[in-house]
């Protein structure tokens, strides 16, 4: 029978939650880097043992961690050791270091936003995204909203600049999180096709491994912007696609829920009857894919679900048409929020959804929705929820 292994990054740590293909018994490992904040952990789709997890400290800064026991030991693969407790003081960070030695560039580089020219800062790794082909390559995606790829297991890295490098960086605006690239999807029917999302500057792609890169905003309105309907500057939360139809992508952005079926080059509103259109995550199932998923939070200065009640929305009909999925989720005086890397599925038959709240919870459903329950209670915040099947 396959297993099910949930790599959770929270607040103050990462958990492992363990169990067979029935989902029912889970075992709990951790926390693994207590009181560190894990933004993402994500494992290989090539070795299933090997799992990548960005580690940051307000005290310490980044620091990169692998595993390649299924998460059992852990190393900082670049050497690093983990700062031992104490007064606050500055490490050496590999990851900016090994760019400015393999690219050449200083430390400080500068980058255009609010139409002025502001020093570029390394501040943390928001998103990892292994290769669909190579356990040694992966992609990390930071603040300020850069691109880089390690083709040595994490251990040194190179910056895909043509990103940065882009025209429209002056249009470029930080959300209320950063300036963060917060979204990789690597299409598995073409190696040099990749997409990305930035808060706030809108979603992107490079169809030559990166070299360069086209805005892809096309259909996007954002009422906030001068211009709302501008090629770049959009607040977009989260991009999803099924990987057996690389060019159709949804998006969950700051209001809106949004269909692509031509690989971002137009998008069309798909919010439908959802209760409210503003969320961070969505995803699709693993096995249908028109059949998606929303958390709905109430507005943009309240993150919370409507009148107290937590609720899944799923489409099966690729959007527009939504129903509400809250049988065993609570109902009265719930005020949590789930964040942009909180929900992932499973790829056994019956389909898992799973997410992770502010609130320290991560639930599963695993039957595509219809029924959920709590896998743990009272983790910290969690900021990121993945999921690996194994066999």
């Amino acid at each position: 029978m396959s297993k099910v292994r949930v790599l959770v990054g929270t607040r103050k740590g990462a958990f492992i939650l363990s169990s067979d293909g029935n989902r029912k018994d889970w075992q709990v490992s951790g926390p693994h880097f207590p009181g560190w904040e894990i933004y993402h952990m994500k494992g290989s789709p090539v070795d299933p043992e090997r799992i990548y997890a960005s580690q940051s400290s307000g005290w310490f800064g980044q620091i990169l961690q692998r595993s390649d026991d299924g998460g059992k030991t852990w190393a900082p693969p670049g050497g690093e050791a983990i700062p031992t407790p104490g007064p606050p003081k500055p490490i050496s960070n590999r990851f900016a270091y090994d760019v400015s030695a393999e690219t050449g560039a200083p430390l400080t580089t500068h980058m255009w936003y609010d139409g002025t020219q502001h020093p570029w800062e390394f501040k943390r790794v928001w998103h990892l995204e292994p290769s669909l082909t190579d356990a040694n390559v992966v992609y990390a995606g930071v603040e300020d909203a850069g691109l880089f790829r390690s083709t040595d297991g994490a251990a040194s890295w190179q910056e895909l600049s043509g990103l940065r490098g882009h025209g429209t960086g002056p249009k470029w605006q930080p959300g209320a999180g950063g300036m963060c690239l917060h979204t990789i999807l690597l299409d598995p029917s073409n190696p040099d096709r990749i997409y990305i999302a930035i808060s706030a500057a809108g979603a992107f792609r490079t169809d030559n491994g990166g070299k360069s890169w086209k805005p892809i905003n096309k259909g996007l309105v954002s009422d906030f912007m001068p211009n709302p309907t501008a090629e770049v500057g959009h607040c977009v939360h989260q991009v999803a696609m099924h990987p057996s139809r690389p060019d159709t992508l949804f998006m969950q952005k700051h209001w809106h829920v949004m269909r692509s079926d031509n690989a971002g080059d137009n998008w069309t509103k798909i919010s439908g009857n959802l209760p409210t259109d503003f969320g961070f995550v969505i995803d699709v199932h693993a096995h249908e894919p028109e059949t998606l998923y929303v958390v709905p939070i109430k507005s943009d200065s309240l993150h919370f679900p409507i009148d107290g009640k937590l609720q899944v929305h799923r489409s099966r009909t690729g959007g527009n048409e939504w129903e509400p999925l809250t049988n065993g989720l609570p109902q009265k005086d719930c005020y949590v929020n789930v964040l942009r890397d909180a929900m992932s599925v499973d790829s056994l038959d019956d389909c898992g959804i799973y997410f992770g709240t502010t609130g320290g919870q991560v639930y599963c459903s695993p039957n595509g929705g219809d029924n959920w329950k709590p896998i743990v209670h009272d983790l910290p915040a969690v900021l990121s929820v993945e999921v690996q099947t194994l066999p």
